[in-house]
């Protein structure tokens, strides 16, 4: 399967830390992916070596199998990149901020860009400086996604949107994949949004990617034992977390958990139960029989579209 976008031996040094390294992903053209993590774990850094705003220190970036250059314009028309702090012109009024869209970016969508603008009920002639932080958010996804790009990597794009508002993202999003094929990477806290929307998931935590895994399959390959209090049984799968109370034990396992052992229930996870137990044990998406690509990689499930190890803490 071709890759939109796909990174190898990644690493980004910051000073004597280490925020991204032995990151190896690859990500499939068409699809939409999820990247979570918590704070610190990685994912703006990713973002921005991705869109060659960054500099790494170690391994290589292809979008669409050019090398992407740190500050370099062969890859600018190809990807579209959405910072969550919103850099855009203060002093600028809307309409001015879409008329350098329009003059910066050949594929450039004015008639898209105006309609969302006059959907969302913010005056083109209002100032940047005097809209809430909300409506800076969307007026620099209107930017990002009237430039027509067919790689979008979206740093918390819903981060600071109302849920209407989030609702007509996701759908503009879903609309973009539809009509244009476009690839989508975008990290969110908010994994219940990521869900409906998103084929593909990365997960970040502790420097590594713990899961990276289309998420029907990633869903599938995991259950969560519920039993008596106490010390959990053995299994026959790998143990990715325990949780106990002075009632019961529950243990979420990759793999299988075949036979189940009596006097215990097995259950199907969803997937913010499987999301929180890898970032509150980061050691434990390790998998040295996965076959995965780098250290503490893991590609779930058969059919894998995009596989990753390391991470990092940290509007073309």
């Amino acid at each position: 399967m071709t890759a939109a976008l796909e990174v190898q031996g990644l690493g980004r040094r910051y000073r004597t830390r280490w925020g991204l390294r032995h990151c190896d992903l690859s990500v499939p053209v068409g699809s939409v992916t999820g990247l979570v993590g918590p704070n610190g774990a990685g994912k703006t850094t990713l973002l921005r070596v991705a869109a060659g705003l960054a500099r790494p220190t170690e391994g290589t970036v292809t979008v669409f199998g050019a090398p992407v250059h740190p500050n370099g314009t062969e890859h600018l028309n190809r990807i579209g990149y959405f910072d969550q702090i919103h850099p855009l012109y203060r002093r600028f009024r809307v309409g001015e901020m879409l008329a350098v869209g329009r003059r910066l970016n050949p594929q450039w969508d004015d008639e898209a860009a105006h309609r969302w603008i006059d959907e969302l009920g913010i005056p083109l002639g209002a100032r940047v400086r005097q809209l809430s932080g909300g409506q800076q958010a969307q007026v620099a996804l209107a930017v990002c996604l009237a430039k027509r790009a067919d790689l979008l990597l979206l740093d918390e794009p819903v981060a600071s949107l109302d849920p209407l508002a989030r609702t007509r993202l996701l759908q503009v999003l879903m609309g973009t994949v539809a009509d244009r094929g476009t690839t989508v990477l975008l990290s969110s806290h908010i994994i219940s949004e990521l869900e409906p929307v998103c084929d593909q998931l990365i997960i970040l935590s502790a420097s590594t990617v713990q899961v990276a895994s289309p998420i029907d399959d990633l869903l599938a390959d995991h259950r969560l034992l519920v039993g008596p209090a106490g010390d959990p049984p053995g299994v026959d799968g790998h143990v990715i977390s325990t949780t106990r109370t002075p009632r019961q034990t529950t243990v979420l396992v990759r793999g299988s958990t075949v036979p189940i052992p009596a006097g215990w229930e097995v259950l199907e996870p969803d997937l913010e139960e499987v999301v929180v137990a890898y970032l509150a044990n980061p050691g434990n998406g390790a998998d040295p029989g996965s076959g995965a690509a780098g250290p503490g990689a893991r590609a779930a499930g058969p059919g894998t579209g995009i596989v990753g190890s390391g991470a990092d803490g940290g509007a073309l």
